[in-house]
């Protein structure tokens, strides 16, 4: 029987995990009306930090001034990892500039063997079979996924090149993200590494926004790019995954990979055929494999 801190945990996770699948056909809604990517990105972490200092203040105000305070070095560290969402974000979105949604989605799925690799080289040791054996199912889902197997489909380079670049980043934020400042609140965690994202963000708008910035971005699609790019999810995702565990946590947030297509069927009439989906659904097995203890199930 399922206990309910576990089942809480799956709504959790889920709920983050489904919020992040909504973010990329959002962001392609704001290209359409003429946003940038400057616009979109600088838009979103603003009201991203605003919102998580809001929820520091009331934690800090419940907790009456107990709670541990982050470190000078904590939030060096914490900003310095936070470097590398604020790539996820531009580069996912430089992707979906160029790709479909659904495209993008299956390349930042990738991290699934990234995380592997990088593991492989950190730790120094062979991956076990039970790992190798998901990198080679994502492998060959992301072929049928990205419809690579049919010959007249064509993919923009950029977009195929962000989407890695995207992938490689999100790899290094989910190591770095449960390694760096453990010891204080998962929202003075999540404000710094904001932060220090939104120092690569408005580098970004510095160095590409020719135009006139369009301060409507604020007033459109800000909020909603906010609450369910920076807000929400690592609120819900840090809530549930303590109660979920990594492995039950990791296979619940693969819904985030479905809703993205499904959202983008749906409000952007992207096509999606069946190859595509089998490709998606050996993605998301892939994941439940790499995360289910064999071991523990056959004892």
């Amino acid at each position: 029987m399922i206990k309910n801190s576990v089942l809480k945990g799956v709504f959790l996770v889920g709920f983050g995990a489904t919020s992040y699948g909504m973010l990329a056909t959002f962001v392609k809604m704001a290209y359409g009306e003429g946003f940038t990517t400057a616009e979109v990105t600088t838009s979103q972490f603003i009201y991203g930090i605003i919102g998580l200092l809001f929820l520091n203040l009331f934690q800090k105000i419940k907790n009456k001034n107990t709670a541990p305070k982050a470190s000078k070095q904590n939030i060096f560290h914490l900003m310095l990892a936070g470097t590398s969402l604020g790539m996820t974000s531009l580069f996912y979105y430089l992707a979906v500039k160029y790709i479909p949604v659904s495209i993008g989605i299956v390349l930042l799925m990738q991290t699934v063997w990234m995380g592997v690799l990088l593991e492989m080289i950190l730790e120094k040791k062979i991956p076990s079979t039970q790992k190798i054996i998901s990198v080679v199912i994502v492998l060959i889902g992301t072929v049928l996924a990205t419809n690579l197997i049919n010959a007249t489909i064509e993919l923009d380079w950029r977009g195929i090149l962000w989407g890695v670049l995207a992938a490689a980043s999100f790899t290094t934020t989910m190591f770095t993200a449960n390694r760096v400042a453990v010891g204080i609140s998962s929202a003075q965690r999540s404000l710094y590494m904001l932060l220090g994202g939104a120092v690569i963000v408005f580098s970004f708008a510095l160095v590409t926004q020719t135009a006139a910035f369009n301060f409507a971005i604020f007033l459109k699609w800000g909020i909603v790019l906010a609450l369910f790019g920076t807000i929400i999810p690592p609120m819900l995702l840090n809530a549930g995954f303590p109660l979920t565990g990594i492995g039950l946590g990791s296979i619940v947030s693969a819904i985030e990979l479905p809703v993205s297509v499904m959202m983008a069927y749906m409000l952007l009439n992207e096509e999606v055929n069946g190859i595509q989906w089998f490709g998606i659904l050996l993605i998301i097995l892939a994941i439940i494999i790499m995360n289910i203890n064999f071991k523990k199930q056959l004892n």
